[in-house]
C-alpha cells in the first residue's frame, strides 16, 4: 500500500480496484490500461455535439420539438383553445416548419399567429388584440406574421364577424358577469341590432372591431341600467380607451340625429339622448319590421296602449280644465279596434305636441289654483325596458350583410369616416386659399398694402389679424408644394410625404 506500506492487498469483486485490507485504500493506477489510437486500434468513446444534458439519450432536435410543443400546449391554454383546434394549431406549425418547429420568441409570435388563422377559418372570433395580450408581444408584429402564415398557406381567410365578437364580449366581460340572464339576453339582442345597424350606416367600415364593439357593450349596459365605464370594458375587451370614446360618441350622434327624426326632435340633443334612447330604438325596430309600400309611410301608433299608458301613469291632472286631460269613455276605447281610422303622420303629431306644449304653457302660468300631476320620478328616470323593447324585428338576429343592407330602419346617413374625410378636404382647402394668400402677399407686397390703405381703420385692423396668423407645419409644407407647381386638388388629397417626394426631393 502506498499509504500505510502493507503488504495485505485485496481486489473488490464490484469495481475490480485493488484496495489495502489495513486501511482500505484505494491503490492508484492498478487497473490502468493504455489506448493506443490507431488505424486498427480499439475506438474510444464518440462525444457528439448537442448532447441535451448528462445522463439523457436525447439529442437537441428532439429537445427542440419536446420543448416546442410544450410551449404549444401552454398558449393554447392561455388562449382557451383545446380539443380539435389545439391539435389543429400543432398540426399547422407542423406544416410550415417541416416538422422542426423552433425556438425563442419569434415562435411564441408564430404560435398566435397559427392559432387565428386555425379559429378564423373556424368562423370562431378571436381578436388579434386578445392574442397580442396572451402571446405578450405587439399587435403589429403579430399582425405581420399572420399575413407570413396565410400567404405561406394560400389560405383565404373570411371576413371578421363582429356580431359573433359581440356575442363572445357580453358573455366574457368581466363586467357583466353579476348581471342575470333576462337582462343579458336582453342586451344580446339590442346590442345584435344596433350592431347591424351601425353596419348598415357604414360606421365599421374600415375601422378595428373592438372599439366599436366595446361603444355598443356600454351603450345597450347602461340603457338596460347596468352599471359599466367605458374605460373598464375597453380594458377588459383589450381595445383603445381613446378609440374606444371616438366610437362611443360617434355612436350618440348618430342616435341623436335619428331622435331628431322623432315629433320631439328638436329637443333631442348629446345630453338626453339616454332618456329618449328607448324611443329612438323603438321607432327603429318599428321601421325596421315594416315591409314593401309600408317603408314608405309613417309608423302607426296603438292608439289604445298609447291612452292606457297614460291613464295608468296618472299622466292627468287633478283638475279637468283641458282637454287633452279628459278622461276617455270606456264606451269609446271600442273605437280603437278600428286600427285604420288612426293612422297619423309625424306632421301631425307635432303639430298636437306643440299645441299640447302651448296649453301646459297657459295652465302653468294662469296660477289660479290648478295644478297638474307630475309625472313619477319612475317615469322620468326612464321607461322599463321589458315595456318598449320587444325584439321582434330581424335585426335582433344575425342576418348576412346583404340582407342588413336591404333594411330601412327610418335613417340614412354617409358613413363617419367618409364625413370626416369631407371635412379634412375643406380644412386643407382653406389652407390652400390661405398660403395663396401669404405666397402673394410675399411676391406683391405693395400691391397688398395699398389695398389695405384704401380700407382706412378695418384695413388697419385686418392687417393686424394677419400678422397674428397661426401658422404650423402643414401651413409650410402647403406653400413648399404651391411653390413647386403641385396642382391644388392633389394637395386636396393629404398625401404630404408621396408630393414632397415626387416634386421637392426628387
Amino acid at each position: 500500500c502506498h499509504k500505510c506500506r502493507s503488504i495485505n492487498l485485496v481486489i473488490d469483486d464490484l469495481t475490480g480496484n485493488t484496495v489495502c485490507a489495513s486501511c482500505a485504500v484505494v491503490q492508484q493506477y492498478d487497473n490502468y490500461e493504455a489506448h493506443i489510437g490507431s488505424i486498427t486500434g480499439e475506438k474510444g468513446t464518440y462525444v457528439r455535439m448537442g448532447t441535451a444534458g448528462s445522463g439523457t439519450n436525447y439529442s437537441y432536435r428532439d429537445t427542440k420539438i419536446f420543448n416546442a410543443r410544450k410551449s404549444i400546449d401552454d398558449h393554447m391554454l392561455r388562449l382557451g383553445i383545446s380539443g380539435v383546434k389545439s391539435q389543429e394549431v400543432k398540426l399547422l406549425a407542423e406544416k410550415i416548419t417541416g416538422g422542426e418547429y423552433g425556438q425563442g420568441a419569434w415562435f411564441s409570435v408564430f404560435i398566435g399567429a397559427c392559432a387565428y388563422v386555425v379559429m378564423r377559418k373556424d368562423r370562431k372570433t378571436l381578436p388579434i388584440a386578445e392574442v397580442a395580450d396572451a402571446i405578450g408581444c405587439d399587435e403589429c408584429e403579430l399582425g405581420r406574421m399572420i399575413s407570413r402564415v396565410v400567404d405561406f398557406t394560400d389560405t383565404k381567410l373570411p371576413e371578421f364577424d363582429i356580431v359573433n365578437s359581440f356575442e363572445r364580449s357580453v358573455k366574457t366581460c368581466p363586467s357583466l358577469t353579476k348581471v342575470s340572464e333576462e337582462v343579458v339576453l336582453r342586451i344580446l339582442q339590442q346590442g345584435v341590432f344596433l350592431l347591424q345597424c351601425l353596419i348598415k350606416w357604414g360606421v365599421t367600415t374600415g375601422r378595428r372591431p373592438m372599439p366599436v364593439v366595446v361603444s355598443v357593450v356600454v351603450f345597450v349596459g347602461k340603457l338596460n341600467g347596468v352599471d359599466v365605464k367605458i374605460e373598464d370594458v375597453a380594458q377588459e375587451l383589450h381595445a383603445g380607451i381613446y378609440t374606444c370614446r371616438q366610437r362611443y360618441r360617434e355612436l350618440l350622434v348618430i342616435l341623436v340625429k335619428v331622435g331628431q327624426i322623432l315629433p320631439w326632435g328638436k329637443d333631442v340633443n348629446m345630453k338626453n339622448i339616454m332618456s329618449n334612447a328607448p324611443f329612438v330604438m323603438q321607432y327603429m325596430e318599428r321601421k325596421s319590421m315594416m315591409k314593401g309600400c309600408d317603408q314608405r309611410q309613417s309608423p302607426e301608433f296603438d292608439m289604445e296602449e298609447l291612452v292606457g299608458d297614460l291613464r295608468k301613469e296618472n299622466y292627468a291632472p287633478e283638475d279637468r280644465g283641458s282637454i287633452y286631460f279628459e278622461d276617455v269613455n270606456s264606451d269609446e276605447t271600442c273605437c280603437f279596434d278600428q286600427s285604420d281610422r288612426y293612422k297619423f303622420s309625424t306632421e301631425s303629431l307635432s303639430i298636437v305636441y306643440a299645441k299640447f306644449l302651448d296649453e301646459v304653457s297657459s295652465l302653468k302660468s294662469g296660477n289660479d289654483g290648478r295644478r297638474i300631476c307630475r309625472i313619477p320620478n319612475s317615469r322620468r328616470k326612464g321607461f322599463d325596458v321589458a315595456e318598449w323593447w320587444q325584439g321582434r324585428s330581424e335585426l335582433s338576429k344575425k342576418l348576412q350583410l346583404k340582407q342588413i343592407l336591404e333594411k330601412d330602419v327610418g335613417f340614412d346617413p354617409e358613413p363617419p369616416s367618409f364625413e370626416e374625410g369631407c371635412s379634412a378636404t375643406e380644412t386643407r382647402r382653406g389652407k390652400i386659399n390661405a398660403a395663396k394668400l401669404r405666397i402673394q402677399r410675399t411676391l406683391n407686397p405693395s400691391g397688398c398694402g395699398a389695398v389695405e390703405e384704401e380700407e382706412g381703420v378695418k384695413g388697419r385692423k385686418r392687417r393686424k389679424k394677419a400678422t397674428e396668423e397661426d401658422v404650423d407645419w402643414e401651413d409650410f409644407i402647403i406653400e413648399t408644394l404651391l411653390l413647386h407647381g403641385v396642382k391644388e386638388a392633389e394637395i386636396e388629397s393629404g398625401h404630404y410625404n408621396v408630393l414632397l417626394d415626387l416634386h421637392v426631393f426628387s
